[in-house]
Order: structure tokens, then sequence, then C-alpha cells
């Protein structure tokens, strides 16, 4: 049975792929801005604080080890929401006519540029 793929089937999952993009760069937003305060606290006390940190890294390298673990908590909070909202609209939310994806055995013929 063939499925009709229609105007309004397109645009709601269209719909939900956006919601869901907005709701992963959010969440990676959040992130990155904890991570930029909970990186750079520390970061500029040592170079103030520490001998040997004054001494060896620059305002560059400092810069450089902020926006790092910014852009870290970013990407990683962004991918841990992509895959929750995968698994939530996952494989067992989909019609059953997109369920069956198993291999129909030996006995069914393959593809003429799979035959050996």
């Amino acid at each position: 049975m063939p499925n009709i793929v229609t105007s309004a089937s397109v645009d709601q999952n269209l719909a939900l792929a956006k919601q869901c993009s907005r709701e992963a760069a959010l969440a990676g937003f959040k992130a990155a801005a904890i991570g930029t305060i909970a990186s750079a606290i520390p970061t500029l006390a040592s170079v103030r604080l520490l001998p040997w940190a004054k001494a060896n890294i620059n305002p560059a390298g400092q810069a450089l080890i902020i926006s790092t673990v910014a852009g870290m908590a970013y990407f990683i909070a962004a991918d841990k929401k992509i895959l929750a909202l995968a698994r939530q609209h996952s494989y067992e939310n989909t019609p059953e006519h997109l369920k069956d994806t198993s291999f129909q055995g030996t006995g069914r013929p393959h593809p003429g540029f799979f035959r050996p």
C-alpha cells in the first residue's frame, strides 16, 4: 500500500523539526553561558593569584581557555538535547507501514546490482 505524502504532513514535519532545532539551540546556549562563567572565574582568578599562571597565560590564552569550554558546553548540550528529542520521536511513534524495515530473507531475489 503506497503512502501518499500530503502538503499538510510535510508542513507538520517541518514545523516539528524547526521546534526541535530551536529547543536544541536554546539548551546549547544556556550550557555555553554557564560554561563561560564556570571557566572564566577560575581562569581569571588563577591568572591574578598564581605566579605560574600570571607568567605563562597571556590574555589570548585566557580567552582561548574560556571560549573552548563555552564551545564544548554548547555542542555537548545541544547534542544531548537532539538525542533526547530523537528518542522522544523515535521508532515507537512511527506509523505501522514504516516500521517493517527488516530484511526479508535469502528467498527473496536480490536486485541486479547485488547479484554475484
